[in-house]
């Protein structure tokens, strides 16, 4: 599980990188939002939790850590695209995705959270 968040991190971070240089060429800044949740929830937030599960294997042994994975993997996108219609004045349903998106996103946070200060210390 380790490897599969870093690889799916990295790419969260071309996307980003891309996002930004993007709005910086056309000098149009209505996606910052959106650039930066994907660089700290996408490339930063789930390197480290891979990095996590690298360094503590038993961690990512856990069913917490798998719902952890689905659920970030699953809000993330969710959130991310539609705050991009949000901003960019769609709104609609797209408003209630991205609440949706943003739960879904928080509580993956909330199991990694759990799985770390619960099994951080037990061996495998």
């Amino acid at each position: 599980m380790g490897n599969s968040l870093i690889k799916i991190s990295v790419i969260y971070f071309l996307i980003g990188i891309t996002l930004g240089l993007y709005m910086s060429i056309g000098h149009d800044y209505v996606l910052t939002g959106v650039h930066v949740h994907i660089n700290l929830l996408g490339w930063v937030s789930l390197a480290i939790a891979g990095i996590f599960y690298k360094l503590f294997p038993h961690l990512a042994q856990t069913a917490t850590a798998k719902v952890h994975f689905w659920l970030h993997n699953i809000g993330l996108p969710v959130m991310m695209i539609s705050l991009a219609f949000v901003v960019t004045g769609t709104g609609g349903v797209f408003t209630t995705l991205l609440s949706i998106g943003g739960v879904v996103t928080v509580l993956a946070i909330y199991f990694f959270a759990f799985n770390i200060l619960s099994n951080l210390n037990k061996t495998s």
